[in-house]
Order: C-alpha cells, then sequence, then structure tokens
C-alpha cells in the first residue's frame, strides 16, 4: 500500500494539539496553573484522537475523498466499535484510579503509568512487523521500508526499556522490593555490551528483517530496563521517574513515525524532551551527572548499600507535642522542611493547619521544598497545594536557604537526607555533593520522625538529630502535628 497524504485541516488540528500540549507543559509548571495545565492537555488530546479517527474512517463519505487523502490503515464500522470499547474500558479504569489512589501512591501511580506507555509502544511496533502493509510499511511484497524498520527498532526497544525499568522503579516505590540499590558484579560492562548490542541488531534489521532479530531486540530490551534501574535507589528515585517520563515520550514519537501520525511525533517529543530537561535540571540541583545516576545513583557505594554500617549510640533530647507549640508560638521566623514521611503519615492537611494557627499568631511561617524530596518530581509541591497551602509560601532550596541563619525554628516532618549535613562534610557518603538545607543554622531544629532507629532513604545517619538545639519529636507525623495543633489552638 502506497504512502498517504493526511488531509490539510486534519494537519491543522494536529498542530492546534500540539500547542494545547506545549500549554500544558507551561501550566504543569507551577502549581497555581497546573489544574488549566491539565485541561489544555486533555482538550488537546481529545482533539487529536477525534482527528485521527476520522481521517483513518474514509467509509465516512470515500466518493468525496480524494484518492491521495485516506489512511494508511481504513477503519471499518467492527473496528471502530472495539476502539470506542477500548476507550472506554481504559478510561473507565483511569478515572476509577484517579479518583480513589492516595496521593501517597502517586510516585508509583506515575510509574505503572510510564510502564504502560512503554509497553503500548512494544505492542505496537510488533504489530507493523506482523502486518505491515496494514500500516502503510511496506509494499505488496511485505519487505519492510528501510526507514520504518529503523523506526520500529528504536521504537520496541525504547518502549521495552521503558517497560521493564518503569516495572522496577513501581516494585521499588511501592515496597514490593527493596529501595536500596541491588548491585550486579560488572553491571557496567554488562548494561553497556548489551545496549551496544541493542544498537547492532537494530542496524541489522535494517538489511534482515526476520523473525529472530526483532526477537532478540525486544528481549534484549526488556533486560537492560531491568539492569538499569534496580541499581538506582535512595535520593535518586524522582529522576528516575522524570528518566522514564522520558523514554515513554521517545517510545511513543517513534511508534508516531512507524504510523505516520504526527500528533503521536508531536506529543511524543514534548513528553520526551522535557522529561529530559527535568532530569538534568534535578540532577544540576543535586550536584551530580545524569551518567552518575544511571550507573549507579545515590547509595551505590558498598557500606551504604548495606545500611551504612554500625550506628553509634549517641546523646539526644526528646521533646513533646506542648514543647514544640510553645518554641514555635513565641518564634517569629518558622520554616517547615516536608518530606516523604509526611506524604507516608499523609499529614500535609494537618500541616497546614499549623501553620495557619501560627500565622495567627504572627508568625512567618514558610515551606522549603528540596527537588528530590518524595519519591518524584514536585511531589512535595503536589502535597502541599493538595491541602490549600499559599504558593507565595512555598521555597525552592535555592531561595530560602539562606534564611536558616535568621530562622528561630527549621520544623522538619518526615525528611532526612535533604538535611543531612554529611552531603556536606563527608566525601565518603553516598550524599556526599547534594545540596541540602542548612537547618544546622536555625537556633531551634524539630525533627518528626518515628523512631531514632532509622535513617533516611540513602541509609546515612543523621548528625542533626544529635545537634545541641535539636529536639525530636518521635512519633508518627499526622499524629504529632495533629498533637502540636491541639497544644497551639489551648
Amino acid at each position: 500500500m502506497e504512502h498517504v497524504t493526511t488531509p490539510p485541516w486534519a494537519m491543522l488540528a494536529y498542530l492546534v494539539a500540539g500547542v494545547l500540549f506545549i500549554m500544558a507543559l507551561r501550566g504543569l509548571s507551577s502549581p497555581a496553573t497546573s489544574r488549566a495545565g491539565n485541561r489544555y492537555g486533555m482538550i488537546g488530546m481529545t482533539i487529536a484522537m477525534v482527528t485521527t479517527l476520522v481521517t483513518h474512517y474514509p467509509h465516512l463519505d470515500p466518493a468525496r475523498m480524494p484518492a491521495n487523502v485516506s489512511a494508511p490503515i481504513a477503519i471499518d464500522g467492527e473496528a471502530l466499535a472495539l476502539i470506542f470499547a477500548a476507550i472506554a474500558l481504559g478510561g473507565g479504569i483511569g478515572w476509577i484510579t484517579a479518583r480513589r489512589i492516595a496521593m501517597t501512591a502517586m510516585p508509583q501511580l506515575v510509574a505503572a503509568f510510564h510502564s504502560l506507555v512503554g509497553m503500548a509502544a512494544v505492542l505496537v511496533g510488533l504489530a507493523a512487523y506482523l502486518n505491515p502493509i496494514a500500516f502503510g510499511i511496506a509494499g505488496p511484497d511485505g519487505i519492510i521500508e528501510v526507514q520504518s524498520r529503523i523506526e520500529m527498532g528504536l521504537g520496541i526497544a525504547i518502549g521495552a526499556i521503558t517497560f521493564s525499568g518503569s516495572v522496577i522503579a513501581f516494585l521499588k516505590l511501592n515496597g514490593n522490593m527493596s529501595g536500596a540499590p541491588i548491585m550486579l558484579p560488572a553491571r557496567h560492562a554488562i548494561n553497556l555490551g548489551t545496549l551496544v548490542a541493542i544498537l547492532g541488531l537494530v542496524g541489522y534489521f535494517t538489511q534482515d528483517q526476520s523473525a529472530w532479530v526483532i526477537a532478540v531486540i525486544t528481549a534484549l530490551s526488556f533486560a537492560i530496563g531491568f539492569l538499569l534501574i534496580i541499581p538506582i535507589g535512595g535520593a535518586d528515585m524522582p529522576v528516575v521517574v522524570s528518566m522514564l517520563n522520558s523514554y515513554s515520550g521517545w517510545a511513543a514519537a517513534a511508534m508516531g513515525f512507524t504510523l505516520h501520525n504526527t500528533a503521536m511525533i508531536i506529543t511524543g517529543a514534548l513528553v520526551g524532551s522535557s522529561g529530559a530537561i527535568l532530569s538534568y535540571i534535578m540532577c544540576k540541583a543535586m550536584n551530580r551527572s545524569f551518567i552518575s545516576v544511571i550507573a549507579g545513583g545515590f547509595g551505590a557505594a558498598p557500606e551504604a548499600a548495606a545500611g551504612g554500617g554500625a550506628k553509634v549510640q549517641r546523646p539526644w533530647k526528646r521533646g513533646s507535642a506542648e514543647d514544640a507549640a510553645f518554641l514555635m508560638k513565641e518564634a517569629e521566623n518558622v520554616i517547615i522542611i516536608p518530606g516523604y514521611g509526611m506524604a507516608v503519615a499523609q499529614a500535609q492537611h494537618v500541616l497546614r493547619e499549623m501553620g495557619d494557627l501560627l500565622k495567627k499568631e504572627g508568625v512567618n511561617v514558610k515551606y522549603a521544598i528540596h527537588p528530590v524530596a518524595g519519591r518524584m518530581p514536585g511531589h512535595m509541591n503536589v502535597l502541599l497545594a493538595e491541602a490549600n497551602v499559599p504558593y507565595d509560601e512555598v521555597f525552592e532550596l535555592e531561595d530560602i536557604n539562606g534564611e536558616f541563619a535568621q530562622a528561630d525554628v527549621a520544623f522538619i516532618i518526615g525528611a532526612n537526607d535533604v538535611v543531612n549535613p554529611a552531603a556536606k562534610t563527608d566525601k565518603s557518603s553516598p550524599i556526599y555533593g547534594m545540596p541540602v538545607f542548612d537547618v544546622d543554622k536555625a537556633k531551634t531544629v524539630m525533627f518528626i520522625k518515628r523512631s531514632m532507629g532509622g535513617v533516611g532513604y540513602a541509609g546515612v545517619d543523621n548528625d542533626v538529630f544529635y545537634m545541641d538545639q535539636t529536639m525530636m519529636l518521635l512519633a508518627d507525623a499526622k499524629k504529632m502535628v495533629e498533637d502540636i495543633n491541639k497544644a497551639l489552638a489551648h
């Protein structure tokens, strides 16, 4: 089947959809405009889907359509019914899942969605390989065009890497697999050799379209996705989620070329490039190279992987909710640093209530967000926005770190690695070089954690626990903040 030309109105519709996708990305860059960004993305995707269905359904009025304006894949009535059934089924599952999912489980939900995008790219690529004539990428003899073989091979490879890598990320985030790095012997040589083999087979696929070639490409790609993610743990997990988001975009773009679908190419390129840029920004914020993250991540050192070695018992001070309420009520400036422990305890709403009570007492309250706090990019921003914390009270690390010297209280709730001074002082630490909050400069530090036995996700003890000005508030984060609020109210 020869290639066909997309009608001009469809190209315009895809352009409008692309603009809406760009507006969606722009809106999602800030909590204040995130809802509008979501709406733009939904409208753009609806336009793209409807346009694709219409242009691929020549039976609407085939007599009036020019000979060169049809679709490489003609959809008849039965196929259209199946498509709508699939949309209804998938949309229903997505709707129910999104309404029921807890905000604390959002990172693993994102990882799961990435895995579905990757698997979709693999299945589309395999379908195109099995029936290339229907996809308009081969002649009557079934020989697939060279450029289509390259697009197909790369799309399947990236999709398979995205799928298996996202599955491992999901298992780590969901607690089904240890979050600690799992180090394989000679992993760098194995990974490099596997990647070279995949690229070599994609090149060979342009000369030989035998089934074994595409099968081996698929199998090796599934394997390398697994191998790339299992050594990564700790504070690198937000970068992993961002990286997998980028992979899913490039997989979609590659399949867009295979399907000759402009909307998929535009959307995939936007997602891929934005995910790559976000990963770069996060790595820069952590003072890490992207390659080092992919190669092993925080906690990659053997001693960190083993839990940081024996923990030395040192004296520390314990406080109560009443103590914390009294000190913060008398304070002038309080900086709150939330972390993943806040998310696990679902304490964002009571934390906002605490901030409101303190502001009524004339206390200046600010929230400090680290780029890698939580388990996905912007995790803490999302939780605070859900709790209706004013956007102008939320600050990034570089904007607020200089204010800790003037802060009366640094209130740390569920964070650990992002306030650990070992990142600045201990060159042997697996988190060395990562910018952290200078909480040690505050007059008083209040640290909420469940017990003194636990350390951060990177497996490193924290000197802040044992400072003279630190008061440890050992309890469930939500329960402790609720007790503080009761004390503030009375």
